[in-house]
């Protein structure tokens, strides 16, 4: 009954408290760390019982290292090799060695002081991850720097964990009687036979991967049972981590070991969806019992030493990621994205601190300041996000240590940002004969481009200056395609205004997007993705066993309609923006295309290989 009640609080903390820092911009990290705040240190409802349900939720970032490992080929890894040894291996070498030498400054001796600097050259994998993920940052240069880096720290606990015990300051053999079992099998055997016992365990993890788990997946999906391939999912991570930890290795590099394994396998998709909402949970339960867990009568008796060292900490992991983005060529967009995600402490540091201090490595009253220290720094890390969002990004956008190109090329037309849409343009008028002048603040595709023929100038196009330089006084036309929704119609707005003789084509995000581009000038908008989408339409139709023709007529009627609908819906949005009335209208148009778009449901399907513009059959009520 207690563990029911327990298992209530700490949900209703998470719904409540998520969604509202999501609404907030806050993230659900920061929300998860709330709940737990709230419900532990403010409230005092839950206890001590939220050190046992960490330990039990950090099998949540076991998870997430298998469902990482999954999405990784061997043959990536490979690849990645440059940036895992170098830039990973960068970050972690001077971090350690900084907080080591900070660490001797003040007192402590060697063996914690390298103790230190290990623990705390960790960042939280499963912070920036799951936040990375959320904002879409982890196909950027900087989020896919700092997966290298996280990777590699992965990588690292492992040395890690086999070096703290040999750091014992001699008091270890105290360890296993003070604090319990050990469920470490080989630590009473010498180390070349551990060693032995060690690989041998993980080529056994590898080859059963390639010609064990596959037919054994294979015959369970045949029983055409979703709640035995679940667990057996389960089975296989669990088992992983166990074997593991039998063996004094991280059960994190055992499960990421068996995911990059199984990478090729023509089950992984269902491996990820099977075990994603176990990992969300537990990852979002390991939160709310860090928060739930900080001593904060140990944070009010000192306040500012707590912060100090916080903030000293996340600023010398700045500087050195900021060093190894610079070594490494991130651009000062990337480089503030990637060294500010990776600044915090990590969830492997609560593991390795309760390591020292059973090895006597790290004396316990230093451990118990470090561990509130370490969730101070995670719980700092989703604000610098915000801070990185609203103030740092929109600079760092438009600022670089590359100066802007001098434009002496002179166009028919202009065209602000090249990514999907802009390039796309820029083709059609280029190899139409059209001399055209190509605008960008992205060095790196300017230069990939410049390499495919397609010359491009560097430069924040909202930029009256550059916009002059570019000739718009001259040219009779101005393409608008920046991803930056406001900055779109910034420029649209300064172009209409002070070049009223040249023609503006915008692109659009969404309908309320054209209303804006409207108002700021362009007299030509496209929404971006409108055509694509209903081409797509109309080819599922036809998949579906529509008739080519009715299709191409359905889909014109789609269009037709929706362009009246931006048409009536204009005056309501000058009026009022996206208000009451606003929705109840686009609901009643809505209401008529589902009455438009009515057919026959008797009417006879064709095969989809009927060629597309054949007449329909005779008979057919749409001839």
């Amino acid at each position: 009954m207690e563990a029911l009640q327990h298992a209530f609080v700490y949900l209703v903390a998470a719904v409540i408290a998520v969604p509202m820092a999501k609404k907030l911009g806050l993230g659900s990290v920061l929300g998860y760390l709330l709940a737990g705040i709230f419900i532990g240190p403010a409230l005092g409802i839950v206890g001590d019982e939220t050190e046992a349900i960490k330990h039990f939720a950090e099998f949540g970032v076991v998870m997430m290292l298998f469902l990482v490992g999954l999405e990784l080929r061997p043959s990536m890894l490979w690849n990645m090799r440059n940036q895992l040894l170098g830039l990973g291996g960068l970050q972690i070498g001077g971090t350690t060695l900084l907080i080591f030498l900070a660490a001797l400054a003040f007192g402590l001796p060697w063996k914690g002081s390298l103790a230190l600097g290990m623990i705390l050259a960790l960042s939280s994998t499963a912070i920036v991850l799951q936040s990375f993920s959320e904002k879409g940052w982890l196909k950027l240069p900087g989020g896919q720097s700092a997966f290298s880096v996280l990777l590699t720290q992965d990588i690292a606990v492992i040395p890690m964990l086999a070096l703290l015990p040999l750091l014992a300051t001699g008091h270890g053999d105290h360890d296993h009687n003070d604090h319990g079992h050990s469920m470490n099998l080989l630590e009473s055997y010498p180390g070349w036979l551990q060693a032995i016992v060690i690989l041998l365990v993980i080529v056994a993890i590898i080859a059963a991967g390639r010609f064990v788990m596959r037919p054994i997946f294979r015959f369970i999906a045949e029983s055409k049972l979703r709640e035995i391939f679940t667990a057996a999912a389960l089975l296989l991570v669990i088992s992983v981590a166990l074997l593991m930890t039998f063996i004094g290795l991280s059960p994190a590099l055992g499960t990421f070991l068996a995911g990059v394994v199984l990478s090729d396998s023509e089950y992984r998709h269902e491996l990820e969806s099977d075990i994603e909402p176990f990992k969300g949970l537990l990852l979002g339960l390991f939160f709310i019992s860090v928060g739930a867990g900080m001593d904060f009568g140990l944070f009010f008796s000192n306040p500012l030493l707590i912060l100090g060292l916080a903030l000293g900490i996340m600023a010398v992991k700045w500087i050195v990621l900021m060093i190894a983005a610079k070594v490494f060529k991130l651009s000062s967009n990337e480089g503030w994205m990637f060294s500010l995600g990776l600044s915090q402490a990590g969830e492997f540091a609560f593991v390795l601190i309760a390591l020292a201090v059973s090895s006597y490595v790290l004396p316990a009253a230093i451990a118990k300041t470090l561990i509130l220290v370490v969730a101070v720094t995670m719980l700092l890390t989703p604000l610098l996000f915000i801070i990185y969002e609203r103030f740092i990004s929109p600079r760092a956008s438009g600022e670089s240590t590359r100066e802007a190109d001098k434009i002496e090329d002179r166009g028919t037309a202009v065209v602000a940002g090249v990514g999907r849409f802009g390039l796309v343009v820029t083709r059609m008028l280029t190899t139409n004969g059209n001399k055209v002048v190509v605008l960008d603040h992205d060095a790196d595709f300017i230069e990939i481009l410049r390499k495919l023929g397609v010359k491009t100038h560097y430069g924040d196009a909202t930029r009256p200056d550059l916009l002059h330089a570019t000739g718009l006084e001259e040219a009779k036309l101005f393409v608008a395609s920046l991803d930056d929704r406001e900055r779109q119609n910034q420029i649209v707005e300064h172009v209409a205004k002070h070049y009223p003789n040249c023609r503006i084509i915008a692109r659009a995000v969404d309908r309320i997007h054209i209303y804006e581009l409207e108002k700021a000038g362009a007299h030509i908008i496209e929404h971006e993705v409108f055509e694509s989408s209903l081409s797509a339409g109309k080819k599922a139709l036809i998949e579906l066993g529509t008739h080519p023709f009715r299709a191409e007529l359905q889909s014109r009627i789609f269009r037709n309609h929706d362009r009246e609908g931006i048409a009536d819906l204009r005056e309501l949005w000058e009026n009022e923006g996206v208000g009451k009335n606003f929705l109840n209208a686009a609901r009643v148009r809505n209401d008529e295309l589902n009455e438009i778009m009515k057919f026959d449901r008797t009417t006879e399907k064709h095969d989809a290989s009927v060629r597309g513009w054949s007449p329909p059959p005779k008979g057919d009520a749409d001839a």
